[in-house]
């Protein structure tokens, strides 16, 4: 009991010390407690200030800036777009040069096709024979077109067997002519008057030059290869412009549509063949023995014979 007294004695005299027994100490007591909070309030404006300050250099900082960094990044974002268009156009610059080739071929194949046949038979085996033909010349009566003689000269013999040329739904029978054996060139004529023809090319060949072998076998009526011509003589045309056997016979034009020479499998002007290019007959062997081309329109022999 002595001992909480005591400690009772000890609690009033702690408070006795923090609280004041007068209204002079409240005052000093509120007093100081305004003024701790005046200088807390003074230190935190002064380092919001600071801060304030601070942060509106930084901005002002940037914005004066700003413009230069603006068109430097507009001059830097223009540039690489450049240097992308540049590089895209590179990367496709090949695909839009087979494009153009191929719109080019298309061409070609749609203005050549209309004269273009595919012409079957027999070989001397009885086995089936094949090649193409072309109309150079037509009239009210019939027309007439040259082809290759590997594909007919199973006809040059008797008992001679049919020659049809054929396109779409039409297949007509065909007279061989004359022929050219040294020149692979043979000349048939059908029953059919007012075909449409292709026109001999008056312009000379070079070597690079690019030309085109139709073939009047194709899902479309035709079909088209593409070649460059390797070398070029009065007797010679030397190309790379792939022909299979339904192609013999065909037409060699140049980029005009015009005939610069006939497809041949069989023609060996240098007494060898070749792998991977061609001998192509130059238009103007057509006029040797198989066609008459006075002043330079092209007409049918006169004589039927050949070599």
């Amino acid at each position: 009991m002595a001992t909480t007294t005591a400690g009772r004695r000890d609690l009033h005299a702690a408070r006795d010390r923090l609280l004041p027994r007068s209204v002079l100490g409240m005052v000093v007591l509120i007093l100081s407690a305004a003024v701790g909070a005046a200088f807390s309030g003074t230190v935190l404006y002064a380092y919001y200030s600071y801060q304030l300050n601070k942060a509106n250099q930084k901005i002002a900082s940037y914005v004066s800036g700003f413009d230069q960094r603006f068109h430097t990044a507009e001059d830097t974002i223009s540039a690489q777009t450049d240097n992308a268009k540049s590089q895209i156009q590179q990367t496709m610059a090949p695909l839009l040069k087979q494009q153009a080739v191929g719109s080019q071929m298309s061409d070609a194949l749609n203005k050549a096709q209309p004269a273009v046949w595919f012409v079957h038979t027999l070989d001397n085996a009885g086995q089936p024979a094949v090649g193409s033909a072309f109309v150079v010349a037509s009239d009210s009566n019939q027309s007439l077109l040259v082809t290759s003689f590997n594909t007919v000269q199973a006809s040059t013999h008797n008992p001679a067997p049919a020659i049809f040329v054929r396109k779409g739904s039409d297949d007509l029978r065909a007279t061989l002519w004359t022929w050219d054996t040294s020149n692979d060139l043979a000349l048939l004529i059908v029953s059919r008057p007012n075909l449409p023809k292709l026109n001999f090319s008056s312009n000379d060949l070079h070597i690079g030059d690019r030309v085109f072998a139709v073939s009047g076998l194709g899902g479309s009526g035709g079909s088209i290869s593409q070649g460059f011509v390797n070398d070029v003589s009065s007797g010679l045309i030397q190309d790379d412009a792939a022909v299979g056997p339904p192609g013999q016979g065909g037409p060699v034009i140049d980029t005009n549509g015009d005939v610069v020479g006939i497809a041949s499998l069989s023609y060996r002007p240098l007494g060898f063949g070749s792998t991977g290019v061609y001998f192509t007959v130059p238009v103007g062997n057509a006029c040797a023995r198989v066609l008459r081309c006075p002043g330079g329109t092209v007409a049918g022999s006169g004589s039927q014979g050949g070599g």
